[in-house]
């Protein structure tokens, strides 16, 4: 008899598809990470803040992360650094990083102009341009679900920000607005919209990136990201030379509008990223979207407590299009055709095998 399969189409390793305790334990915290993120932001953050500090500290945290975990590991650090070279660090890193620092920027631009729901909800048309920059870098293709899934995302996103009006979806008695108007102040959608829109865009491009990086070059995943966070961190040493950032430090200094409370954001962000890991080891990539599905809910929860009202129809249904398309991307996968192709064929082989054996019996 067949072991059961997992998500990944790996043997469970209790012997059934349930989650362990552990997996859940992962998800549940990558859902309250991924749901606070914006809150924690916006509560600990001076909007005063100088925003480069904040990255470069968020890099060098990642970095040193990413070395107490190569030292704790079971690989040696000299078999993980094998066949490293400086050139190789420059050519697989620098293009990556570069990007991220700029993705960062827009972020945290975003973080302090947009509420935490819309940044949630505007952040996953990353899926988007990652699928798009997937195709046109690695010819990696999506099903028919997963591209239905991500124009849902894209009308999430539209419905969010009242570009597209609810009534376009859900015709009401009320029918004296028929014309798309859009309400949105000039910072909201300079300072807000557009930098999470770019950022998301960027998010896909560098994961792209880095994923042709990680299999050209063959590296460990925690020794790219200590590569990552080391050119991330020379680039940023670089712009404060020239930067407004950088004479805004010299002006200010660097540690200008921070309280103590300024690390718990740059904490649960460097958190988010080892959790991701975590939960796509322990219960596979599908699963991980639903917990994030679980973030955004969660988002939409808390602000409504913290603003005492509840939220808008345009929150709601927006959320619950970017839930429903989140899902459908991660439950019906692309499939290669060639494989059913080949299965059929060795299916077809078998069978002329045995009648085969069955003559010369």
């Amino acid at each position: 008899m067949d072991k059961p399969q997992t998500s990944q189409g790996q043997p469970s390793p209790n012997g059934n598809n349930c989650l362990s305790y552990k997996a859940l334990f992962y998800m549940t915290m990558l859902s309250l990470q991924f749901g606070v993120q914006p809150i924690v932001t916006q509560k600990f953050m001076s909007k005063k803040i100088i925003m480069s500090t904040v990255i470069f500290t968020q890099e060098v945290l990642k970095l040193i992360i990413g070395v107490v975990g190569i030292s704790l590991g079971k690989t040696r650090w000299a078999d993980v650094t094998s066949g490293w070279t400086i050139m190789s660090w420059l050519r697989l890193s620098l293009v990556p990083a570069t990007i991220y620092f700029v993705q960062n920027m827009c972020s945290l631009l975003a973080y302090q102009n947009l509420d935490a729901i819309t940044y949630n909800v505007l952040n996953q048309t990353k899926t988007l341009s990652a699928a798009l920059c997937c195709y046109i870098l690695m010819r990696k293709k999506q099903s028919w679900y997963q591209m239905l899934a991500l124009l849902l995302l894209f009308i999430a996103a539209l419905v969010m920000e009242k570009v597209l009006p609810i009534n376009m979806l859900l015709p009401s008695c009320d029918n004296s607005t028929n014309t798309i108007v859009s309400n949105l102040s000039p910072r909201h959608l300079y300072r807000g919209v557009l930098p999470i829109m770019v950022a998301s865009f960027l998010s896909g491009l560098a994961g792209a990136i880095t994923q042709i990086s990680l299999q050209v070059g063959n590296r460990d995943a925690l020794l790219f990201t200590v590569e990552l966070c080391a050119a991330s961190i020379l680039i940023i040493l670089a712009s404060f030379l020239y930067s407004e950032d950088g004479s805004q430090i010299r002006e200010r200094g660097f540690f200008d509008e921070w309280t103590l409370g300024t690390l718990v954001p740059i904490l649960t962000n460097s958190a988010g990223g080892i959790l991701v890991g975590l939960v796509i080891k322990h219960a596979g990539t599908v699963r991980k979207g639903f917990a994030l599905i679980f973030g955004i809910a969660l988002t939409g929860m808390v602000q409504s407590h913290n603003e005492k009202k509840a939220l808008s129809k345009e929150k709601v249904i927006g959320g619950v299009l970017a839930a429903l398309s989140l899902w459908i991307h991660a439950t019906y996968p692309y499939v290669e055709q060639k494989s059913a192709s080949l299965s059929h064929a060795g299916d077809s082989n078998d069978r002329r095998g045995g009648k085969k054996a069955r003559k010369e019996d």
